[in-house]
């Protein structure tokens, strides 16, 4: 859950940064500790009680943390939203002109009049419409696929033929570059084809340990499959929370970690064929690796989009998008700029409009919503449809 509220809270373009450096600072230290503390304490039962204490922090969630403003919008609790954005407006010392707030709380009161007969929402709501379920489904096989590679990888440093305290602290280790080098590379290269190539190269790396002898060389091949997979299991997390709607964004993704955590059941089992061959765990998770990453080919690119907020938002979600398309390649729209709507294709402001695409366009964005630049430039685009349109047909007329 707090992964998804830092997600909520932030644009598109700190998305990453926010997500992935948090883990890879606390996680990183924390598993490279964990070792350690075993080995220390010698005990397995204070083993537990150690790392399990921390979790009472939690307890102090609800005071410290507030709740999710678009949350609070898609259940019709506006005035709560903007409470909390008022707070953050103070916060960074920011000031926002109150027909802002004004003309927010207006659109989402007509959107909630709209969509009054369905605000009941649960996760069976994502399978309800073809292609947000093909999306789900897809979601889930890959982090099946995603977490039972990470979670083989784990569990198989015993056997790679090196200390296991040693190269569990080393294959910890590798989530610090692997966060590093996502943070760096997610904004610029997307998520579809980034999931590919990590969990294709984990994949790759696990196979080919299995073609030296047991010990450094095979050990380092392994170890370069965890970090690849490292990599994928952090584009995993962010990707879900991107492609399912705010409605059902906690529902939709805490179900899709629970499957997860259904095929990490198996991870020990995996990890047993070792006793049938050595090779066997490596070249099962080389091929998950590899199917993983080529299903990640099938779902569409979040990079540079605002979050579905409605089941038709994500049901339209990446409709049109190509799976050649490659963003570092695509020019790219800062939210922060003062962008020029004539050099916009009229395609992209005509879905804007239509009546599945109002919602999105209204509550998409709550910072969008709450800077005047953005707000503008929404208007804008609103007023300069129709003259880009008159445009487009007086010159076909002129033709014919």
């Amino acid at each position: 859950m707090m992964y998804i509220l830092v997600l909520e809270y932030v644009g598109p373009k700190w998305r990453t940064f926010v997500a992935n450096m948090s883990i890879a600072l606390f996680f990183t230290t924390a598993s490279c500790a964990l070792p350690w503390i075993a080995y220390y304490l010698a005990n397995w039962k204070l083993f537990a009680i150690v790392t399990s204490a921390p979790l009472a922090l939690a307890i102090f969630t609800p005071l410290l943390v507030p709740e999710s403003a678009r949350w609070l919008v898609s259940q019709g609790k506006v005035d709560k939203a903007i409470g909390i954005l008022k707070k953050f407006e103070k916060i960074n010392k920011k000031t926002i002109d109150p027909k802002v707030y004004q003309d927010f709380s207006d659109s989402c009161v007509r959107l909630q009049e709209e969509e009054a007969a369905n605000n009941n929402y649960s996760v069976l709501d994502l399978f309800k419409t073809p292609r947000l379920r093909n999306i789900t489904i897809l979601l889930i096989l890959i982090w099946m696929a995603i977490s039972l590679v990470f979670d083989g990888h784990v569990r198989n440093v015993g056997s790679l033929g090196l200390d296991l305290f040693f190269t569990f602290t080393v294959a910890a280790a590798t989530e610090l570059p692997a966060d590093t080098f996502l943070t760096l590379t997610l904004d610029r290269w997307g998520r579809r084809w980034l999931a590919c190539g990590t969990m294709v190269a984990s994949g790759v790396f696990s196979l080919l340990a299995t073609t030296v002898p047991v010990g450094a060389y095979s050990a380092t091949l392994a170890i370069l499959g965890r970090f690849s997979v490292n990599i994928s299991y952090n584009i995993g997390l962010q990707y879900a929370a991107e492609l399912l709607p705010t409605v059902v964004r906690a529902q939709g993704v805490a179900f899709i970690h629970i499957m997860g955590y259904v095929a990490s059941i198996v991870a020990p089992f995996v990890v047993y064929l070792s006793h049938v061959s050595p090779s066997l765990p490596l070249i099962v998770l080389g091929i998950l690796g590899i199917l993983g990453g080529l299903l990640s080919l099938m779902l569409p690119e979040t990079l540079g989009h605002d979050l579905p907020q409605t089941l038709a938002d994500g049901e339209e979600f990446g409709r049109g998008q190509k799976i050649w398309d490659f963003p570092c390649l695509a020019k790219k729209i800062n939210d922060d700029d003062d962008d020029r709507v004539d050099d916009l294709p009229v395609e992209r402001f005509t879905r804007a409009t239509s009546k599945t695409s109002v919602g999105a366009s209204l509550r998409a964005s709550t910072r969008g919503e709450l800077r005047s630049s953005m707000l503008n430039r929404s208007i804008r685009s609103r007023v300069s449809v129709r003259s880009l349109q008159q445009q487009r047909q007086d010159q076909m007329s002129a033709c014919v």
